[in-house]
């Protein structure tokens, strides 16, 4: 009997301890959905955008509001503006007096821009699988700063995907993304850095409807436009 008893209490011991070491475990799967959750509490934000593509850096101010007004107002190149209204995407080209116009249909994960927002988080997690890059315990940004972030590294579950990996890097206070890097099967890298946010601050319609210089020459539905 006190042997039993002794045994009993052991094994006791270790489901207790067991328990609290398995609270502490988030899989990354459910931290993404915490991610996702926040987002979906967010009307509108405003942030410091960076993006890189093919070594070429652009910077500038992104606003969104929901469910998918997006634009994009550069400082490099100055006066560069992406805007998409719905409807329409409008891009002018400052350098080159363009104004480029094409109709869109739909947005999904095929655009990079789309992807911190909580449409694009619904369909990453629909079409992605999701795996910490490291642990559940946050790191730092790059190598030497004091930015610390969790890292999710998202794998596309089939070949349709426009993006093969898609790296996110999650502010774990704010559950704000940080960073997102997207590459493609040709292992073209897009990578978008989000700083100073903020957040619903009632950005009206109004923001998302640009009027493009007149001296600019239009070129509509670019996409598709044979060259």
């Amino acid at each position: 009997m006190k042997k039993t008893f002794i045994l009993t209490f052991l094994i006791s011991c270790c489901l207790v301890r067991f328990s609290v070491f398995a609270q502490g475990i988030l899989t990354a799967a459910a931290f993404f959905q915490t991610v996702s959750a926040e987002y979906g509490k967010i009307e509108d934000y405003e942030a410091d955008v960076s993006i890189k593509a093919a070594k070429k850096v652009m910077e500038g101010r992104v606003s969104f509001k929901r469910p998918d007004l997006l634009r994009i107002d550069f400082s490099k190149p100055e006066n560069q503006v992406i805007c998409f209204n719905g409807d329409l995407l409008t891009i002018y080209l400052p350098e080159s007096a363009a104004i480029l116009n094409q109709n869109v249909q739909s947005s999904g994960t095929g655009n990079a821009a789309n992807l911190a927002t909580a449409q694009g988080l619904s369909l990453m997690s629909r079409y992605y699988s999701v795996a910490y890059e490291s642990g559940q315990e946050p790191v730092a940004l790059d190598e030497g700063s004091n930015e610390m972030v969790v890292k999710l590294v998202l794998s596309r579950r089939n070949t349709s995907e426009a993006f093969r990996y898609i790296n996110l890097a999650v502010q774990p206070e704010t559950k704000l993304i940080r960073r997102i890097e997207a590459i493609t099967p040709q292992n073209e890298k897009f990578q978008f850095d989000f700083s100073n946010y903020s957040l619903n601050q009632g950005i009206s319609d109004q923001r998302f409807i640009y009027d493009p210089p007149t001296s600019a020459n239009n070129y509509n539905n670019f996409l598709f436009t044979e060259q």
